[in-house]
């Protein structure tokens, strides 16, 4: 009996486990991302973003390029859910960064959730390279 009570807890304990989500379960993340420098001095930058987008009340809404203080730099708003397009990127372009600048941090949002729990962070390529 203790051996069939012992095997049946642990059963249980793996079927709660299995069936709880985890902790970011449904969240944006931002899988990829690239800065590139334009002539004007502005820069381009593309980010791939995966999220379990599920229509209307919860999709990936937009992400952003924050300094490494976590000041907000600039912002790609997203406006329809990507439910059949996983993983999926979107560009801006135009971005201004302030002078000497060589790290930039991309987070991305959703209309549940808020701020990913997750940043990329990238290195900013020299101008000219």
């Amino acid at each position: 009996m203790r051996r069939f009570l012992s095997a049946l807890s642990v059963l249980l304990l793996l079927s709660v486990t299995i069936a709880l989500p985890s902790a970011d379960a449904g969240e944006p993340r931002v899988v990829a991302a690239r800065a590139v420098a334009s002539a004007d001095g502005t820069w381009r930058f593309d980010v791939t973003l995966r999220h379990a987008d599920s229509g209307w009340n919860h999709y990936a809404d937009r992400w952003e390029i924050l300094d490494a203080a976590g000041k907000l730099l600039a912002t790609r708003v997203l406006l329809h859910p990507h439910e059949t397009e996983q993983p999926f990127t979107r560009s801006l372009t135009g971005v201004k960064l302030p002078p000497g600048l060589t790290r930039v941090t991309i987070r991305a949002h959703d209309k549940r959730h808020g701020k990913g729990p997750v940043t990329y962070v990238i290195d900013l390529p020299k101008k000219g390279s």
